[in-house]
């Protein structure tokens, strides 16, 4: 049997357990089970299926077993900001609410009547997203106050999970501060936010860092699956995984992309100043207390709503090929508009937005999709901009990495806007960086650099140059 370390990484549209192991000086990754996941209305609520989620992760371990490998670790990443609350007998006491649910609407402005926007910023240099999980609990204690009463505990989604699979409670760092409760100075949860919101500092658990192995998973699991094995934490985030297999890091712009764009650089310290408060750039908790400055960018999303509305009736390949035909076409729209958020309906959200601005409005899918790749690709310059403005520095790359890295004309869009050459991979950036972070746990790799050497020689990494003269 091949040993390994299997990473269970959980996005927004689905899930894959992968198997990763070093052989011949290479790191291999192997996908052993992919899993849907998708939002579901559940009493008046738009929400994640935690047990589905669960089911999924036992299915892939289970597989991993007939296919030969043995599992040494397992770590969980999925997206932020989402969490669940348990009673005093460790029941759910809430669904696992998704933050494109409307429940947040107007919470920001109820938080800043409470404690300023500036002094949030301050505390724990995170933007402002109207979904943060600030803003969730405070629409909790305001819709169901007794909800929050009862809870004695607060976990977020891979914490839950990681819960399930071994009965320890904990809050993973890189998770944790998204929530937009975690003190820059402490890295610790801010009591002092977390007092003036009137929330319950008890059902807040310890902060613990990616490479902290939480045991054995639970003496059920080990009889249901026949073998044991350690559950570690990653950097739970899943841009904190992915950052970490972002192979160069000292002059390069990294470019997360997937249903969201996450675009920034490593830092050793936070920049919280007024002007990244101004252009809302986030400080995300990184390895070894490294920062993630980035901005968030809708991303994706829109075309994977577009794709959804035409019934699937192409594929993303079909969508670029149709925006290159398009070339007649230069519509712009915002993409951090926050209708795109959760619209009702993409495309004619894309429409009236370009009207409103008295463009050409799009009316083929070659069409709609120039219009989202133009627009994410300008957007990415303008990110760019202001983070050298920001970091004061020149980068001479930006490193795309993520499943979006494989849009071949994006990449040379932005390589041609922002007149910078854009590296392309690793592809599955998330999973690498949830495993590496179980090697450097368990000894076999003994540093970050060196683990990101391992990944340059690993991995295919594809480069797009400004075309300057054509």
């Amino acid at each position: 049997m091949q040993s390994c370390h299997l990473a269970v990484d959980i996005g927004a549209s689905s899930g894959r357990v992968m198997a990763g192991f070093i052989r011949a000086d290479k790191l291999n990754l192997v996908e052993i089970y992919r899993f849907n996941n998708q939002m579901m209305n559940k009493a008046d609520y738009l929400c994640w299926d935690i047990d589905h989620l669960y089911q999924s992760i036992k299915i892939g371990v289970k597989r991993a077993i007939e296919e030969q490998f043995q599992p040494i670790s397992l770590a969980i990443d999925t997206w932020a900001v989402d969490f669940v609350l348990l009673d005093d007998n460790d029941q759910l006491l809430t669904d696992a609410v998704a933050y494109r649910d409307d429940r947040t609407d107007g919470m920001m402005e109820e938080v800043f009547r409470i404690i300023g926007r500036e002094e949030i910023y301050q505390r724990t240099g995170i933007q402002f997203q109207p979904f943060n999980t600030i803003y969730q609990l405070k629409a909790l204690q305001n819709q169901e106050p007794e909800i929050l009463a009862k809870a004695k505990t607060f976990l977020m989604i891979p914490d839950y999970l990681n819960y399930l699979l071994t009965g320890k409670k904990a809050n993973e760092y890189t998770n944790a501060t998204s929530t937009q409760l975690i003190h820059l100075a402490t890295n610790d949860w801010d009591d002092v936010l977390i007092e003036k919101l009137g929330f319950p500092r008890e059902i807040f658990q310890s902060i613990e860092l990616p490479k902290t192995s939480l045991g054995m998973i639970k003496a059920d699991l080990v009889e249901e699956f026949g073998v044991e094995f350690e559950v570690i934490l990653p950097a739970t985030h899943d841009t904190g995984s992915a950052v970490v297999a972002v192979p160069e890091q000292s002059e390069t712009i990294y470019l997360s992309s997937g249903t969201w764009s996450l675009m920034g650089v490593e830092t050793e310290k936070a920049i919280a100043t007024p002007e990244a408060h101004s252009y809302n750039f986030t400080n995300e908790g990184g390895l070894d207390y490294r920062y993630r400055f980035l901005k968030n960018i809708m991303g994706l999303w829109m075309i994977q709503e577009v794709k959804r509305l035409f019934q699937d009736q192409y594929s993303f390949a079909d969508f670029v090929d149709l925006a290159k035909e398009a070339d007649h076409f230069n519509s712009l729209v915002d993409v951090n508009d926050q209708r795109f958020l959760n619209p009702d309906h993409m495309i004619e959200t894309i429409r009236t937005v370009c009207r409103e601005n008295n463009q050409a409005v799009p009316e083929t899918p070659g069409e709609i999709a120039r219009t989202i790749y133009l627009s994410l690709a300008r957007s990415y310059q303008k990110t760019i901009e202001e983070i050298e403005y920001l970091t004061d520095q020149t980068y001479k790359h930006v490193n795309i990495i993520g499943g979006g890295c494989q849009n071949e004309f994006l990449n040379q869009l932005l390589a041609d806007f922002s007149d910078k050459t854009v590296l392309a991979g690793p592809v599955e950036a998330t999973a690498i960086g949830n495993v590496i972070v179980q090697l450097l746990a368990t000894g076999q790799l003994t540093s970050l650099a060196e683990a990101r050497q391992l990944i340059k020689d690993s991995f295919l990494i594809k480069t797009f140059r400004p075309r300057r003269n054509e």
